[in-house]
């Protein structure tokens, strides 16, 4: 703690900012309850949409050979133009909310090319697109996580320095003014006595 002046103006300024810190207390514990929870819930969904990848890329394998077949190229139809993404405003937080992946119109020979490429198409669109969320899901997440972090911290300095070094900083200005008036009150008595002492003195010469 830096050296503190022993004054009224610094015990008026101590106290003024122990009551802003522990005003502003709250509000932050509160935010950081808020990411906490929300955090919890991002994981929560992210496990389900994690889940429901591997479900259907599982689905995928058992006809995953035919996409060998000699003319079977769909990568071009299957890779997003676009990730269409909102925002999500949590506890202040700017947080990305994934609104869709959109792909192109598929053109192909509908003669040549198999009947199950539609379907093939729409699944595997199905699995990109789950894949898309997920990394915004997973971005939104390390934005919460890095502000719950630096939440924390600020929850920490006020609980644990700021608030006790102002408490301990109006203790020690109180003490020395109450020591300094004590003090005032002894010598302004030693002073009567002694103009008193004098009167007599004076009146018995």
């Amino acid at each position: 703690m830096s050296k503190i002046k022993l004054t009224k103006g610094e015990l008026k300024r101590q106290r003024d900012a122990l009551k802003q810190f522990l005003r502003y207390l709250p509000t932050l514990q509160l935010k950081k309850q808020q990411l906490q929870m929300e955090i919890l819930n991002q994981f929560n969904l992210l496990e389900e949409k994690r889940h429901l990848e591997a479900k259907q890329k599982n689905a995928i394998e058992s006809w995953a050979g035919l996409l060998a077949e000699p003319g079977i190229d769909l990568s071009g139809w299957i890779r997003p133009g676009e990730i269409v993404c909102g925002a999500k405003n949590i506890a202040g937080v700017e947080v990305p909310l994934f609104e869709r992946a959109e792909f192109g119109l598929p053109e192909y020979d509908l003669f040549i090319m198999p009947l199950w490429v539609d379907t093939a198409i729409e699944a595997l669109r199905s699995v990109v697109a789950l894949g898309e969320e997920i990394s915004v899901l997973e971005k939104g997440i390390g934005i919460l996580r890095q502000e719950l972090r630096i939440t924390t911290q600020r929850v920490n300095l006020f609980e644990k320095v700021k608030i006790p070094e102002a408490e301990e900083s109006i203790r020690l200005i109180k003490i020395y003014l109450g020591d300094q008036m004590a003090n005032a009150v002894g010598r302004s008595k030693i002073a009567k006595r002694k103009i008193e002492q004098a009167a007599l003195e004076e009146a018995y010469a």
